[in-house]
C-alpha cells in the first residue's frame, strides 16, 4: 500500500504495475472479490494505460518447459517480444548433449534415473535431505529424462551399449577372406592380378585384399555396422564419421540461429537488416560452410573404402582460398568431383563469401544515416509554434532544455559505424571458430566411448575371463562392482556434466548469438509469498 499515489481528491489509491494481457479478466475478478470480501462500497477499477516505458519479458511456462527457460534465462532475459529459443532449445539441447554422451546403456540409465524423480516427484517435492544438488537434478528432472531418451537414440547409431554393439541384422560385409598380408612382389609371384585384389595402402605397407572383401549386399539397416567392433580401424573409422558429422550438426544449428533472426527483424520494422544483415550472413556462412557440408554428404555416398585416392575436405576448403582459381588435383587429395566444374563453382563461392564483407559493413550504417537525417528534416518542416510571444519570453528554456533534447537525440555517426564494423568481424571469424567449436561434439563422444571401453576391458572383462571357480565367483562380484560404480560417478555423473556444460556453451555462444540479444527485464508478479520469503527483494 506504501506504493499506491493518491488521486486528486485524496480519496482513491492508485497503482501502476504491468499485467500479462490474457490475465487481465482474472485480476479483474480477483479486485472484485477482494472488494466484496472487504464490504468496500466502491468496486477497483483496472484500466490500461498508455506508456513508454519498456514492458518486461514474461514468457508462460509449466513444469516441463521451466527449467528449458531458465537456461535461456541464465544468458539473459529476452526483450520484450524477441523470438524466444526455448521450444527450440527444448529438442536441439538434449540432441546435442546425446551426440557427445552417445551410450544406450548409459542413457537408459540416466532415463530411468529422472522417470523415478517424474513418478515420485510429489514426495520428493519437499524432500531437503538430498541438498542443494539434488534439488538442482530435481528442478531439471525433464532435461535429464530428455537427455537420457536421446542418449538412447544416439547410442544405437553408433551401436554403444556399455561400449559393446549390437548385432541385430548381421554385419552386411563379407569378411570371408585371410588376410595374408602379400606384398607386391608376393603378390606377383604367387600370380594375383589387380582384377582380382586391390592395393590398399595402410601406413607405409601395402597389403593384398581380395575385392570380395569390400563387397556390402546394402547397407545396414540402422546405426553402425558391428563388425567395426573388431575391426582393427575401428578409431580410425568411427572417429572421422563423428568429426564430419559434428561439422554439419554445427552448421545446421548456426544456420537454424541466422534464419531466426529474421522473425525479430520483421516484428521490430527492420525490414533493411534482412538485406544488410540476415541475406548476406546467410550466403557467407553458405559459400564456405555449406559447401563443406555438401562435400562431406557427397564423399559418403560417391567414395567407398576400395577407392585408393580419397579426397581430404579439410585440404579442399583450405585450397580453395589459398589455391584460389586452381584446379583441384586428385592426387593432392583436393579433387571431389570434375575437376573444371570443382574449380569453376568454388571460384564462385569464394567470391560470394568475400563480397558477403563490405555488403554486411557498409550499407547498414549508411541507410541509418539517411534514415535518420530524413527524419529530423521531416520533423523540422511540421513543427509548430503556435505563441512566438511565449517562445521568446521562455527563450532560456528553447535554447536550454530544448537543445539539450535535441542532443540527446542526436544519431552518434562514430559509435554506429564501429558497432557496425565490430559486429561484420565477429560473425565473419564467429562462422571460423563457431562451426569449429562444434568439434567438441566429437571431442567428448570419443572421450565418452574410450573410457566405456576401458572400463569394459580392464575391469569386467577381466574378471570374466578367470577360468578357477573359486577366484572367478569373488572376481566377478568385485568386478562388477568397481565396474558399475566407476559407469555411475565417471560415465554417468561427470561425464554428463561435462556433455551438460558443453551443450549449454554451444546454445550460449555458438546458437544465441546469431538472433538473440537478451537485453530486456523479467516480469515479477506481485506476490505475498515471495515478499515474505525475501526473495523479491533483488
Amino acid at each position: 500500500m506504501n506504493m499506491f499515489n493518491l488521486d486528486v481528491t485524496a480519496k482513491c489509491l492508485i497503482a501502476e504495475g504491468w499485467c500479462p494481457v490474457e490475465s487481465m479478466d482474472e485480476i479483474q475478478d480477483a479486485l472484485n472479490r477482494g472488494s466484496e470480501y472487504s464490504g468496500a462500497s466502491v468496486q477497483s477499477i483496472l484500466r490500461p494505460t498508455e506508456t513508454k516505458l519498456k514492458p518486461p519479458t514474461y514468457n508462460k511456462t509449466n513444469k516441463f518447459t521451466y527449467a528449458f527457460q531458465n537456461i535461456v534465462d541464465a544468458y539473459g532475459i529476452g526483450s520484450y517480444q524477441e523470438v524466444n529459443p526455448t521450444p527450440y532449445t527444448i529438442i536441439t539441447f538434449p540432441f546435442l548433449f546425446a551426440v557427445m554422451f552417445g551410450d544406450a546403456g548409459h542413457g537408459i540409465l540416466m532415463a530411468m534415473f529422472a522417470a523415478a524423480m517424474i513418478i515420485f516427484e510429489k514426495r520428493l517435492a519437499n524432500w531437503k535431505a538430498g541438498g542443494e544438488i539434488f534439488e538442482t537434478m530435481f528442478g531439471g528432472r525433464y532435461i535429464i529424462i530428455l537427455m537420457g531418451l536421446f542418449s538412447i537414440y544416439t547410442g544405437l547409431i553408433y551401436n554403444d551399449v556399455f561400449s559393446k554393439s549390437l548385432n541385430v541384422f548381421g554385419t552386411k560385409w563379407n569378411v570371408t577372406y585371410t588376410d595374408a598380408g602379400l606384398n607386391y612382389t608376393q603378390r606377383q609371384a604367387l600370380g594375383l592380378d589387380n582384377n582380382t585384389h586391390t592395393v590398399v595402402e595402410i601406413s607405409a605397407d601395402t597389403y593384398s585384399v581380395p575385392v570380395e572383401a569390400f563387397a556390402r549386399n546394402d547397407p545396414y539397416p540402422f546405426g553402425i555396422d558391428p563388425i567395426w567392433q573388431v575391426a582393427g580401424n575401428k578409431l580410425l573409422t568411427l572417429n572421422s564419421f563423428k568429426m564430419k558429422l559434428s561439422i554439419v550438426l554445427g552448421v545446421i544449428h548456426m544456420m537454424f540461429g541466422i534464419i531466426l533472426s529474421i522473425f525479430n527483424y520483421i516484428h521490430y520494422k527492420q525490414y533493411y537488416k534482412i538485406f544488410f544483415r540476415f541475406i548476406p550472413e546467410v550466403l557467407f556462412l553458405t559459400s564456405i560452410f555449406g559447401w563443406l557440408v555438401f562435400l562431406v554428404f557427397f564423399k559418403w555416398i560417391t567414395f567407398y573404402v576400395n577407392k585408393n585416392k580419397q579426397p581430404r575436405l579439410l585440404i579442399v576448403l583450405i585450397t580453395m582460398f589459398l589455391g584460389f582459381g586452381g584446379t583441384p588435383n586428385i592426387e593432392e587429395g583436393t579433387q571431389v568431383f570434375d575437376p573444371e566444374l570443382q574449380k569453376y563453382v568454388q571460384i564462385f563461392l569464394v567470391l560470394i563469401a568475400v563480397a558477403c564483407i563490405p555488403w554486411m559493413l557498409i550499407p547498414s550504417p549508411i541507410y541509418v544515416i539517411i534514415k535518420d537525417k530524413l527524419s529530423k528534416r521531416h520533423r523540422a518542416n511540421y513543427q509548430r509554434i503556435e505563441d512566438d510571444e511565449e517562445v521568446r519570453t521562455n527563450g532560456e528554456i528553447a535554447g536550454g532544455e530544448g537543445a539539450a533534447a535535441q542532443e540527446d537525440d542526436q544519431l552518434e555517426v562514430g559509435e554506429l559505424i564501429v558497432h557496425q564494423a565490430i559486429h561484420t568481424i565477429e560473425f565473419c571469424l564467429g562462422c571460423i571458430s563457431n562451426t569449429a567449436s562444434y568439434l567438441r561434439l566429437w571431442a567428448l563422444s570419443l572421450a565418452h566411448a574410450q573410457l566405456s571401453e576401458v572400463l569394459w576391458q580392464q575391469i569386467l572383462q577381466r574378471a570374466l575371463m578367470m577360468s578357477a571357480l573359486y577366484i572367478s565367483i569373488p572376481a566377478i562380484f568385485i568386478g562388477f562392482s568397481v565396474w558399475a560404480a566407476g559407469t555411475i560417478a565417471v560415465l554417468l555423473v561427470m561425464e554428463g556434466l561435462s556433455a551438460f556444460l558443453h551443450a549449454l556453451r554451444l546454445h550460449w555462444v555458438e546458437f544465441q548469438n546469431k538472433f538473440y540479444m537478451g537485453e530486456g527485464y523479467a516480469f515479477m508478479p506481485f506476490s505475498f509469498a515471495t515478499i515474505l520469503t525475501g526473495e523479491g527483494e533483488q
